[in-house]
C-alpha cells in the first residue's frame, strides 16, 4: 500500500463524511417530511460507493487501474443523481414549474460547458469530462433551488458542494508538481501533496455534513422544541 497512516486516516474520514452527509439529509426528509430531500440523501449513495472503489485501488496499492475506472463511471451516474435529486427539488417549491426546471437544468450545461471530442483518447478520460459538466450543472441548479427555498440546504451545505472544485483544482495542481517536480511516478506516491488534496476533499464533505447537521437542529428547535432542546 502506497498511502502512509495520516492519508489513510484522511481518505477514510473523507467516505465518511459524504456518508454522513447522505444519512443526515435522509433523515432531515422524514423530519420534515418531504420525500424530495430523502431522495437527495439517496442521490448522494453513487458517488459515496464511488469512493469505496477509490479506497480499494489504495489498498491493492494502486495496482488495480481498473478499480480508478470504475470509480470514475460510477461518479457519472453520482453527479446524475445528484443532478436528477436538485431538479426534483426545483419542481417542488412553488414557485417553478417543471418546465422551468429542465430549462433551468438546460441553462446550467451550457453555462458548465460540453465536454469535447476525444476521437482515440482513453474513454474514460471522456467519462470524466462528461461527470465534471453534469456535476458543474448540478451545482448551478443547487444555487437556484438555494435562492427559492433556503429550508433544504444551509450555506455552509452549498459552500460545501462547491469546494469541491477546490479540490479538484488544487489536485490537479498536486499532481503536476508530484510528477514533473518532485519526480515521483504518480501523485500517490508523493505522500505529502496527496494528503494536502484529499484533506480538502474532507474538508468540502465535513462542511455538507455539519450544513445538513444545523438544518436538522434548526427544524428541531423551531418545530419540535423539547426534542430541540434534546438535540
Amino acid at each position: 500500500m502506497l498511502l502512509s497512516f495520516p492519508n489513510w486516516i484522511i481518505h477514510i474520514s473523507s467516505a465518511l463524511e459524504w456518508g454522513i452527509a447522505a444519512a443526515l439529509f435522509f433523515h432531515y426528509g422524514r423530519l420534515t417530511g418531504r420525500r424530495d430531500i430523502r431522495l437527495f440523501g439517496l442521490a448522494m449513495l453513487p458517488h459515496w460507493s464511488g469512493s469505496l472503489f477509490v479506497l480499494s485501488y489504495h489498498i491493492f496499492g494502486d495496482s488495480i487501474p481498473i478499480l480508478l475506472d470504475l470509480s470514475e463511471l460510477i461518479n457519472v451516474f453520482g453527479s446524475t443523481a445528484l443532478l436528477l435529486a436538485t431538479l426534483n427539488l426545483l419542481k417542488s417549491t412553488k414557485t417553478v414549474t417543471a418546465e422551468a426546471g429542465y430549462t433551468a437544468a438546460v441553462g446550467a450545461i451550457m453555462i458548465a460547458g460540453k465536454p469535447q471530442s476525444y476521437l482515440g483518447a482513453d474513454i474514460f478520460d471522456t467519462i470524466l469530462q462528461i461527470s465534471s459538466v453534469i456535476y458543474l450543472a448540478f451545482l448551478v441548479l443547487l444555487l437556484v433551488v438555494h435562492r427559492r427555498d433556503k429550508t433544504i440546504f444551509s450555506g455552509m451545505t452549498i459552500a460545501g458542494f462547491w469546494f469541491v472544485l477546490v479540490f479538484i483544482s488544487v489536485t490537479i495542481f498536486c499532481m503536476y508538481l508530484a510528477t514533473q517536480v518532485r519526480g515521483y511516478p504518480t501523485l500517490s506516491h508523493d505522500n505529502l501533496l496527496h494528503g494536502l488534496a484529499e484533506s480538502l476533499l474532507s474538508i468540502s464533505n465535513l462542511m455538507i455534513a455539519l450544513g445538513a447537521h444545523h438544518k436538522i437542529r434548526e427544524y428541531k428547535r423551531t418545530h419540535l422544541p423539547g426534542a430541540g432542546a434534546m438535540g
